[in-house]
């Protein structure tokens, strides 16, 4: 595998029963790439995806994350990769901040350093005047903000974005869309 591969992936397989979710597919997705999966409903584009971020085991074939199996280390993979997924799953207990640094234990990340972080996050998602507020009172675009921001606490070396503008209006999603555009060229 070449250094410069972030994720490879040979004859991937997920069935569940006999259903097959995902049928051998074949690819390589480069650092620094901005890569899409596309496909109609019920195609398999979701659950490929959990499989990338070991949120669903791997029937068959071989998948590599930054190098690394992850039938084998997946627990290193969840350390070192970002995660936007289809429902934002925010804690609606919990205040703006602190579902960031909620998140940020989960990574073992100090506090002081989280603190850090989650500010500096949520002055990028322009956040900041929302922190004490609950997420229940944030508008749906302010949600997929705080989920951007929550999948790039760890400050991931590759982040997966599971359609991170459905039922966002046409300005949050163009917000968005710049939004990581501007992080790509910040890594390239």
């Amino acid at each position: 595998m070449s250094t410069n591969v972030a994720i490879e992936i040979k004859d991937l397989t997920k069935k569940y029963e006999d259903r097959i979710a995902v049928d051998g597919i074949n690819l390589e997705i480069y650092k620094g790439e901005c890569f899409g999966l596309l496909g109609p409903n019920g195609a398999g584009k979701t659950t490929a995806m959990k499989m990338m971020y070991c949120s669903a085991l791997v029937t068959s074939g071989e998948l590599y994350v930054l190098g690394l199996n992850v039938k084998k280390n997946y627990r290193e993979i969840k350390s070192r990769i970002g995660v936007v997924p289809q429902e934002d799953g925010l804690d609606p207990d919990f205040t703006v901040l602190e579902n960031l640094l909620v998140y940020a234990s989960y990574h073992n990340i100090p506090s002081a350093e989280s603190d850090l972080r989650a500010q500096a996050l949520l002055r990028l998602m322009k956040l900041e005047e929302y922190q004490d507020r609950s997420v229940e009172t944030l508008s749906g675009g302010m949600k997929r903000r705080l989920a951007i921001a929550r999948g790039l606490i760890n400050s991931p070396e590759v982040i997966f974005l599971d359609e991170p503008t459905t039922g966002l209006d046409p300005q949050a999603r163009i917000w968005i869309w710049d939004f990581f555009k501007h992080l790509k060229s910040e890594k390239s």
